[in-house]
């Protein structure tokens, strides 16, 4: 009956949708996108509908939640998630959202329970969902299999977990198992967060990610990364030099005498991973180069991994290292305001204060995430000016911008016209 009412009223982003349509089809594919996909507020929601709702996100690590009992929770937009490690080690994810009136369940960002207890009227979850308890204030009749908490689609592989709001999920199950491939030599089980960071950028999360997704700014912009970052992605980045390439050839002898995964992998425009060397003699992301932590991740003898790179659009990348590893997590907060969390991974047994220093290990990445933050500000305060238009990428400086770009919005033009089919009738 309400969601039959609800249909009934008119939908307060028809328009918008109509226009988000239109904007996407004859948008240049080469250049930035129109003003309204930056700052605007119907924009901004039609996102979080059409893109955070539906795709398959990066939530958190399966490390965080080792034990059962132990939760995390995070936000998509208006929607409060909380995920949590039952029975068998089993990962669950469902909406915090008590049935009874709605208050959220868990309150902190982690934690351990022995059963998820709404702080407002007590009802008692199983950590399968279950509702235990509502108390006899609610009559004999009341039946207790009806109330369980909705359940959010959850995926892990190679320590990261997934989440899905949708009801039918996009297929991904090609992607986790190459996953679990490429990480299969850090052991993930065998991992914890050493220390992480969350930031609040000023700006939309698509510049966030358009930022991310390039290295043209980086000379003018990133001197602790550069100490050890190559400016090339691949070997099939058209700007990478014999250098380069030799250096690449050279390092692949030596993964392959340790069995360990390096070929450029692409799952579309949306996933990527790629194995890429260091700057030659550099072995880890820290100002000098040399490993953040003594003790190697998982079953690795040498330092010298160069960068395992995973890209997950819409919402992550990664750098996977010998030693330690540097996660990044992408959450929309507002139409010009984007929460970036990153976390730096060593092995489970090594020793704050002994094999890693927290501080060393997070320097170069807490200077290029500020950086990057002001990066992303000013592009947004441009972009707010009545004088920005779509400008064009470099196609060789920005490819990896062009795709992301393009998936984003393939991706919203698919799911606005699967939510209402008349925007394909209105395109015919």
């Amino acid at each position: 009956m309400q969601k039959s009412v609800l249909n009934m009223m008119e939908d307060p982003l028809a328009a918008a949708r109509e226009a988000t349509a239109q904007m996407l089809r004859t948008r240049e594919t080469t250049y930035s996108l129109p003003q309204p996909f930056y700052n605007d507020a119907r924009l901004f929601a039609l996102d979080m509908q059409e893109v955070f709702e539906k795709e398959w996100l990066f939530a958190g690590m399966t490390c965080e939640i080792p034990a059962k009992g132990n939760f995390m929770t995070l936000d998509i937009g208006d929607n409060p998630i909380v995920i949590v490690r039952g029975d068998g080690g089993t990962i669950h994810a469902f909406h915090n959202v008590c049935r009874h009136r709605g208050s959220r369940l868990c309150l902190k960002e982690k934690g351990k329970v022995a059963k998820l207890v709404c702080p407002y009227h007590q009802w008692t979850y199983e950590l399968d969902g279950r509702l235990l308890f509502a108390g006899s204030e609610m009559g004999s009749q009341f039946d207790l299999k009806q109330f369980g908490l909705k359940p959010v689609h959850a995926e892990t592989a190679g320590g990261f977990i997934f989440i899905n709001l949708s009801e039918q999920p996009p297929a991904f199950d090609e992607f986790l198992a190459t996953l679990d491939h490429y990480l299969e030599p850090y052991q993930m089980d065998n991992v914890k967060v050493a220390v992480e960071s969350t930031i609040v950028e000023q700006a939309n999360w698509k510049l966030v990610i358009e930022n991310n997704r390039e290295c043209y700014h980086c000379n003018g912009s990133h001197p602790e990364l550069l100490n050890s970052l190559q400016e090339f992605d691949d070997t099939d980045d058209p700007r990478a030099t014999p250098a380069y390439k030799a250096l690449v050839a050279k390092k692949q002898a030596d993964w392959d005498a340790e069995r360990v995964p390096y070929q450029l992998k692409r799952h579309g425009k949306r996933n990527r991973l790629t194995r890429t060397p260091l700057l030659d003699g550099i072995v880890s992301m820290t100002m000098d180069g040399k490993p953040g932590s003594q003790k190697l991740m998982g079953r690795l003898q040498s330092p010298d991994m160069g960068s395992l790179r995973i890209l997950h659009l819409p919402n992550s990348w990664n750098h996977f290292m010998g030693d330690h590893a540097v996660v990044f997590r992408v959450l929309p907060i507002g139409p010009q305001q984007t929460m970036v969390t990153t976390k730096w991974l060593v092995h489970k047994d090594a020793v704050e204060g002994v094999d890693y220093d927290p501080e060393r290990l997070r320097q170069v990445w807490d200077a290029t995430n500020d950086q990057d933050r002001q990066l992303a500000e000013e592009n947004q305060r441009g972009i707010n000016s009545k004088a920005y238009q779509p400008g064009p990428y470099s196609e060789t400086y920005e490819f990896g911008v062009i795709d992301f770009v393009n998936w984003y919005a393939a991706r919203m033009l698919e799911n606005l016209e699967n939510d209402q089919p008349s925007l394909k009738l209105a395109q015919g």
